[in-house]
């Protein structure tokens, strides 16, 4: 019996919002398959390293990320088998996100809005799937969890955290149903007792991520 070769890669899905959108990390391919088509940055694991590792290293090497605070987690696992034509290719996603990422050091590499790569744009292998899935488990994360407050400044005001709200959710939000709910959540706000006039208008309270990380109660986004 002959024991086929698997290859195992990392495949990242960075999201952060930039100019008001949503936006991923793509890879421009200038070589098949797919040339000119966008990928997640990504690449093979070394025989020596583990996945984080592997997500690590290839956060700096392939996206241009070098030394960049960033969440990273584990997404999910893709290996059924037509999806690389080259070989048999089994990808661990990661989704990293982090607020107003600065623009890689490599060329290829390009932020881009995501609803443009989803609805639009050709991609790469599954990659279109990938993204899908990392943005959908960003949207519900931010239902459950403190993540939001990864896409914001280290100080931030309710206002700037609602438009992290908003952008990623896709939708519009009441802002003082909104300022009740966030700031009656357990420990996922902490008054920071300064204030900031960059919104415009009258000071607004500066506040910093609390150590919860589930929200209770849940920011349910609205459904239509």
């Amino acid at each position: 019996m002959t024991v086929p070769r698997v290859a195992v890669t990392v495949d990242l899905v960075v999201l952060t919002v930039r100019e008001q959108r949503l936006c991923a990390l793509v890879w421009r391919r200038d070589r098949p398959p797919y040339a000119g088509c966008w990928s997640l940055p990504g690449g093979f694991i070394q025989l020596d390293e583990d996945l984080p590792v592997a997500a690590s290293r290839l956060m700096a090497e392939r996206a241009g990320l070098r030394d960049v605070r960033i969440h990273l987690e584990q997404l999910a696992t893709y290996g059924y088998p037509d999806r690389d034509p080259r070989q048999r290719v089994v990808s661990v996603a990661y989704l990293g996100l982090a607020p107003d990422l600065p623009a890689s050091s490599r060329a290829q590499v390009l932020w881009r809005a995501v609803d443009d790569l989803v609805e639009r744009e050709e991609a790469a292998f599954d990659h279109r799937r990938i993204l899908r899935d990392g943005i959908e488990r960003a949207r519900a994360k931010l239902e459950y969890t403190s993540l939001a407050a990864a896409f914001c400044p280290p100080e931030f005001t309710v206002a700037e955290l609602r438009r992290v709200y908003e952008i990623v959710w896709g939708t519009s939000l009441d802002p003082r149903n909104f300022h009740r709910k966030v700031t009656g959540a357990d420990r996922f706000l902490i008054p920071t007792g300064r204030t900031t006039t960059r919104d415009g208008g009258r000071p607004a309270r500066l506040y910093r991520r609390g150590d919860a990380e589930q929200l209770r109660p849940p920011m349910l986004r609205p459904r239509t």
